[in-house]
């Protein structure tokens, strides 16, 4: 049986990617290298479009209400923990994204909210990882299982259209 969380797993490996990328870039930045703006804006734009509205957006959507159901806490529970963090993460993306602009860079706003972005994100994959996403398996039947997998494939296309993910992996690797 193939379950939902191994899809996020999956996909959590190419934040781990992209943020690897992105702590990267913002060593450029406090080193005042010269750096190409456009890189940045295109960064934000992964964060937001592949780690926001696709991957949370899975979750928030789909895999958490289906754990719910399955009797996982929302409320003072690890899913409203994992929302809140989701909402702190959206803040940071808006003060990433608000450091650019009109082709300049507002190098320690980027860098303060990138880090704190970094900081973030990686605690709460490891927590989705390692807790959260083996509870629900353990929890949701396998039929659950199964329509998690056929919403996240709908949503992937519909939300983000064909080829988006492709595109944004090989902006990642073009980065690298």
């Amino acid at each position: 049986m193939k379950y939902a969380s191994e899809d996020l797993m999956n996909e959590h490996e190419g934040i781990l990617f992209g943020l690897k990328i992105l702590q990267k870039m913002s060593e450029n930045l406090i080193k005042k290298a010269q750096v190409e703006i456009r890189d940045f804006e295109e960064m934000v734009n992964f964060l937001k479009l592949f780690v926001d509205k696709c991957h949370h957006g899975k979750e928030e959507g789909f895999l958490f209400p289906a754990m719910e159901k399955a009797g996982i806490r929302n409320e003072g529970g690890p899913i409203g923990q994992m929302l809140y963090e989701h909402s702190l993460g959206r803040k940071y993306i808006a003060e990433m994204s608000g450091a650019i602009t009109k082709g300049d860079i507002e190098r320690n706003v980027f860098t303060e909210f990138s880090e704190k972005y970094i900081e973030l994100l990686r605690p709460h994959i490891e927590k989705e990882n390692n807790i959260l996403f083996p509870i629900g398996d353990q929890r949701m039947p396998e039929s659950e299982q199964e329509t998690l997998l056929e919403s996240f494939e709908k949503f992937e296309e519909e939300v983000m259209g064909a080829g988006t993910h492709e595109r944004l992996h090989k902006m990642l690797h073009a980065f690298e």
